[in-house]
């Protein structure tokens, strides 16, 4: 499966600790590596971790590979940002859903439910893939 990895399934990955680790860890057993995924993401993800080691070993090894331009996508996001201001999405949110668009047959792989909301081509439900809802 060629996915888009959010923060939320990097963190949860490699953080053994992550309430979703253990989902991560039988996701990443069904993922075509590389997962693409953007700057953004990776600098969260080393905030969460409280270390860029590990995300930057990702991208070194493989295991990721930044599929994204911020510059080159900039009026794209400032369309979505203002589309989806009442939800305050944060940048690598808004380069998730621009690179959904940009890979239409990638899964984006988040523990984050807003983007259950968010449409790419502005109608469009994301394909995605999420822990399963406790009950």
């Amino acid at each position: 499966m060629n996915t888009i990895a959010d923060t939320g399934f990097l963190v949860a990955l490699l953080e053994i600790h992550d309430a979703h680790h253990a989902w991560a860890v039988d996701v990443a057993e069904q993922v075509t590596w590389p997962t693409l995924t953007c700057e953004s993401v990776l600098s969260e993800t080393s905030f969460h971790l409280r270390s860029s080691r590990l995300p930057l070993m990702l991208l070194r090894d493989g295991m990721i590979r930044l599929g994204f331009d911020l510059a080159e996508h900039l009026e794209c996001l400032r369309d979505l940002a203002e589309r989806y201001a009442d939800r305050k999405p944060d940048l690598a949110d808004l380069c998730l859903v621009r690179m959904s668009e940009l890979h239409p047959r990638h899964t984006i792989v988040t523990v984050d439910e807003d983007f259950r909301v968010y449409r790419r081509n502005k109608r469009e439900a994301i394909p995605l893939l999420c822990p399963p809802k406790k009950k």
